[in-house]
């Protein structure tokens, strides 16, 4: 099972802090390091420094890494224009080295849109299918050839489909909890689907109709990698658990209950469930990014137990 690190700088983070826990993940053997993409505080707190963009600071890391994959969960379709978005991300592919990949989502979160004066339309799901569509077919357009699309909510005319992206194929991940919708834009879409801050019923349930939509749409369910985001805190004893979740504001029972929290082998022994239903990746959302302590103790003695 690939373990990633997922953080939410939104809370609370710096550029400073992220390049230290993203060089934490690439020492420690981490797959990759993620981050969401929200302008805006979740919960009490006063979220300072403020918050930082997902791509520009990716964009940094690109350039101050070397092996770990780079990416997000998920892009807000409502902040970026597509054509511009692949733009971006095909530039930081290049400056990575080919290490980018792209999870898009529609966009939710409605007071930082009204906090940062961005519009928060209603319909967001078809504009999602239609940003999947332009995103991906500006990618893969021949070079010397151009790119038009007409849709209800974006229309390209001639575009020179530029730049391109380092890899061949940029990994596009869809995710979320719906149960028709969803399952049929991976099917089309996506490389991997993840499904975020999911029991395991119901993960095997999502997974389930993600794989019976893709067949439907022609493609072998396993053409997919399926993944799981959730939330870890992992002590060598009781008190170390209850330090750290008590750092994040949670309860132990709580995050035993939703997420992946007790020693290393209670941890290992729930991520093996989860690969039980089908799940071969797993993001860990770090929420105390200035304990890297916890990294150290995952890599050391959680990552080794699961083969």
């Amino acid at each position: 099972m690939d373990l990633r690190i997922f953080t939410e700088p939104q809370q609370g983070a710096d550029y400073g802090t992220l390049l230290k826990v993203a060089l934490a993940t690439e020492e420690l053997g981490f797959d990759a390091f993620f981050r969401s993409d929200h302008y805006l505080r979740m919960g009490p707190g006063d979220g300072l420094p403020g918050p930082t963009d997902a791509w520009i600071t990716l964009a940094g890391l690109a350039r101050e890494t070397r092996r770990i994959r780079l990416g997000t969960l998920m892009t807000a379709g409502t902040f970026r224009l597509p054509g511009v978005l692949a733009i971006q991300v095909a530039q930081i592919d290049q400056m990575s080295g080919g290490r980018i990949e792209l999870g898009l989502g529609a966009g939710w979160f409605e007071e930082e849109h009204t906090a940062y004066g961005i519009p928060f339309p209603k319909e967001k799901f078809g504009r999602l299918e239609e940003q999947l569509a332009i995103v991906t077919g500006l990618w893969e357009t021949e070079v010397g050839k151009t790119f038009s699309y007409e849709g209800q909510h974006y229309r390209l005319a001639a575009s020179p489909a530029l730049p391109k992206p380092a890899q061949r194929k940029i990994p596009v991940l869809v995710g979320g909890h719906g149960a028709t919708r969803t399952p049929r834009l991976a099917a089309r879409y996506a490389d991997e689907f993840n499904i975020p801050f999911a029991s395991l019923e119901d993960t095997e349930r999502q997974f389930g109709r993600v794989r019976a939509a893709a067949e439907e749409a022609g493609r072998p369910a396993d053409d997919l990698v399926y993944s799981n985001a959730l939330v870890v805190c992992v002590g060598k004893d009781d008190a170390e658990v209850a330090r750290r979740a008590a750092a994040i504001g949670r309860d132990v029972e709580e995050l035993k209950a939703n997420g992946l929290a007790g020693s290393p082998a209670e941890v290992a022994d729930k991520l093996g469930r989860y690969a039980a239903v089908g799940s071969s990746r797993v993001y860990l959302q770090v929420l105390d990014l200035d304990d890297l302590d916890h990294l150290e103790l995952i890599s050391a003695q959680v990552a080794p137990q699961l083969g």
